[in-house]
């Protein structure tokens, strides 16, 4: 029943996203008095229709199953970006060359609210608990990156269509299949092979290469959109590259994060601050990524504003002025030895230490 359900929510949306664009359409022609207020009316009122009859199949897919369709959400997802591109929140980047994935550009009403929270976690966190803020340029040579390790460890597995060369995230792909599989009505899986499939989904961020190739064989995942096969799971470095001066032989890279620029200035940080031990340090300021496939909006992209706080304390004395106030508070906490799927348990902050 719930594959039935699913393709019925499919032909629904598509409906739906087919009247909105009539009515978009006859909304337009009616300012150039090339339709008439009646065929909007009556446009609207089949789109309206149209949702009702949509909203109806989700329910009865929920219903049946306990759980809310892929299609749902990607629908409700889809619905969202479209509003806010359409007033202008964010759109894409150099939209008319075609744009390119990963970039966008803030409006006017997504402009003010993201200089609103940026004052916010500003106020709360830098100014409220004097912090000391920051603001470092975004090329960053290569050694302090080699230093660091991002030069060769920040990187994502990355497979590609083998017949077109279109590139995909490993882990991302595997995801997809796993939760496909765990959500099949029509071919459930036995009560081992879900348990697998879950203790496998929790830990797919952890895989290394040749775990990847073996998993992403075994669920027979292929491209998304060709179907074509893939290759086996590769390093890809996310960094953006790039050369410092006129002759080019200083490599950079621009930053994948705000930390090193703290990290780099720890030392003048520390005197600035007395020499006193805990101090904490902030940064606000775009990082970049270039990621291998960012499409999920403003989730993933290759351009990004990021604030970060990096807490510096002496390793042989912990205390810190406040800690009184958040030592009685027990927050669910992973342990050390429990953080490779185990259940999270309570434990005070003054018990936190490992």
């Amino acid at each position: 029943m719930a594959p039935e359900l699913e393709q019925a929510i499919a032909a629904a949306q598509a409906a739906v996203q087919q009247q909105g664009d009539t009515v978009r359409s006859l909304k337009a022609s009616l300012k150039d008095g090339n339709a008439q207020q009646s065929q909007v009316e009556e446009a609207i009122q089949k789109l309206q229709q149209l949702k009702l009859e949509l909203s109806d199949h989700q329910k009865a897919y929920e219903k049946a199953t306990g759980k809310t369709s892929s299609q749902n959400k990607e629908a409700f997802r889809a619905a969202l970006t479209n509003t806010l591109e359409r007033r202008m929140f964010y759109i894409p980047s150099f939209k008319i060359y075609g744009s390119v994935a990963g970039f966008y550009d803030y409006g006017p009403p997504g402009c003010a609210i993201k200089q609103n929270m940026t004052q916010a976690w500003r106020q709360h966190f830098v100014l409220e608990e004097n912090m000391l803020e920051v603001e470092c340029p975004a090329v960053t040579p290569e050694a302090v990156l080699k230093a660091s390790g991002h030069v060769e460890r920040f990187t994502d597995f990355m497979v590609t269509d083998t017949k077109t060369g279109d590139c995909y995230r490993a882990d991302h792909l595997l995801e997809a299949a796993l939760e496909a599989a765990l959500e099949d009505a029509k071919a459930p899986l036995s009560p081992e092979a879900r348990k697998e499939a879950e203790q496998m989904l929790a830990g797919v961020g952890e895989m290394g290469a040749d775990a990847l190739h073996a998993a992403l064989t075994k669920f027979g995942v292929v491209a998304p959109d060709t179907k074509n096969p893939i290759s086996s799971p590769f390093p890809f470095n996310l960094m953006f590259k790039t050369s410092i001066g006129p002759r080019g032989d200083l490599v950079g890279y621009l930053r994948p994060e705000t930390a090193q620029g703290i990290f780099v200035n720890f030392r003048d940080l520390l005197y600035y601050n007395g020499g006193k031990l805990p101090f904490a340090a902030a940064q606000i300021g775009n990082a970049y990524r270039n990621e291998i496939s960012p499409r999920a909006g403003l989730l993933r992209v290759r351009e990004f504003t990021q604030a970060e706080i990096e807490h510096f304390v002496n390793p042989d004395d912990k205390r810190h002025p406040k800690f009184k106030n958040v030592a009685p508070l027990e927050p669910l906490l992973y342990s050390r030895a429990m953080q490779m799927g185990e259940q999270p348990c309570r434990i005070r902050g003054s018990q936190a230490d490992g």
